[in-house]
């Protein structure tokens, strides 16, 4: 099988490629040699590479910033779903896109189900949503869309290396405690997206993270823990909750956006508890 891996060297990507099947012959794209947002970029690719799976790591995850950059944000969310959808879908491929736990408003109590209603509060979200609606509309049931959240790899910037260089600089963090999901690592999401790519009956929208829940404040918790442990940071790092409130940012936030897991764990997908994915990975940086 051969599969167009756009967004090659951010976490998500890098970690398909780090898990590569046997079985799979990979094409790995970044957004210098292909512009997702270019069409004609997009069809002359897909035409000439005749991949028969298409897997859309890349996107604009700054979330704060497209508050600021709203075209830039739907210019890669929005319209570059769709254009990859449009070539797959004139190419014969099938398309796996990464979407979020943002296209949600965070009003909920209980697990949020694939076909809960979407209510995104930031432009990020919004524009998530609205390359899903455009990878709906133009491939249907030849598109694979996976929702994830809290995405972190030993690669790459995110929440848990932010966490680290300031516990090591000063020894105290204070992090959100009233928001809550599941931290994912990306290699588990990679592996996950594997075992998707080879079930062609998958199709539709889907969740996946790791297992359990957590706030942010929790997964800091356990970030400092775990890395003490490891001797990654010193045993005596001060982990203090706040509320969202003292910590303002230009993009709210859903306070709850646990996903439900159940479309594809009843299809044989397993999830590791988040906790545990966090001391593999840990372990990985330093290697890193």
């Amino acid at each position: 099988m051969t599969v167009l891996i756009t967004g090659a060297r951010g976490q998500v990507g890098r970690m398909l490629l780090e898990t590569l099947p046997k079985d799979v012959e990979p094409i790995a794209s970044t957004r210098n040699d292909l512009d997702i947002t270019d069409p004609a970029a997009v069809r002359e690719r897909v035409l000439r590479e005749r991949p028969d799976l298409i897997v859309n790591c890349a996107a604009y995850t700054a979330v704060d910033k497209a508050e600021s950059e709203p075209e830039a944000a739907h210019a890669i969310n929005a319209l570059g779903p769709g254009y990859l959808a449009a070539a797959a879908r004139e190419s014969g491929a099938r398309l796996i896109h990464l979407s979020t736990d943002f296209v949600f408003d965070g009003k909920a109590s209980t697990p949020y189900r694939p076909d809960a209603p979407t209510n995104p509060l930031s432009v990020y979200g919004k524009t998530k949503r609205d390359g899903e609606l455009a990878v709906c509309d133009t491939l249907a049931d030849r598109a694979v869309i996976v929702r994830t959240a809290w995405v972190y790899a030993a690669h790459g910037a995110n929440f848990m290396h932010t966490m680290l260089r300031v516990m090591r600089a000063r020894g105290e963090v204070r992090v959100v405690a009233d928001q809550v999901g599941t931290p994912t690592a990306a290699r588990a999401l990679a592996e996950a997206l594997w075992q998707i790519a080879a079930r062609p009956d998958i199709h539709g929208i889907h969740h996946w993270t790791d297992a359990g829940v957590a706030s942010w404040y929790d997964f800091a918790v356990a970030i400092a823990e775990e890395g003490a442990a490891l001797g990654l940071v010193p045993s005596s790092v001060s982990v203090r909750p706040i509320a969202t409130e003292e910590f303002p940012t230009p993009a709210r936030r859903p306070s709850y956006s646990v996903l439900d897991k159940r479309s594809l764990t009843s299809l044989g997908l397993t999830a590791v508890h988040w906790r545990g994915r966090l001391r593999e990975v840990l372990r990985e940086l330093p290697r890193a």
